[in-house]
């Protein structure tokens, strides 16, 4: 079973809530940030300040997807939705994909459709909210 401890709270989260806790660091996270992982992280928020052209739109999007499918074994992409997008260069994220609770571990025989909402500011993501 999946287990971790909650960032902010300290609470035991477990499953899907682990999960996108995880996702969350990923996406919060600059390339380059960690001393000794340099290659972990995501180039979102660097992407978010950018204008909103077409071009930037799909660099996020790859951006996201190749961070996920790089760093978090138990999830895997379907879709990317920027659903807020606003002048203060704030703006949220619908990943929508597939949670295998045990991926971690490398067994995907178990496997659960999941949809999480992330918020982006220039501290990093946050989990809005994660449909079970």
């Amino acid at each position: 079973m999946r287990v971790g401890v909650d960032g902010r709270t300290g609470q035991v989260l477990t499953g899907w809530a682990h999960c996108a806790q995880c996702l969350g660091n990923i996406l919060s996270t600059l390339i380059g940030q960690t001393g000794m992982l340099r290659q972990y992280g995501s180039p979102a928020l660097d992407l978010q300040d950018r204008n909103g052209t077409p071009l930037n739109i799909m660099r996020i999007y790859v951006g996201v997807a190749a961070a996920i499918r790089s760093w978090e074994p138990g999830f895997r992409l379907r879709t990317v939705q920027i659903v807020r997008a606003g002048p203060d260069g704030v703006f949220a994220l619908l990943l929508s994909g597939i949670f295998y609770p045990n991926g971690h571990l490398g067994d995907y025989s178990i496997s659960e459709e999941r949809d999480g909402l992330f918020d982006a500011s220039d501290i990093g993501f946050r989990v809005l909210g994660i449909a079970t």
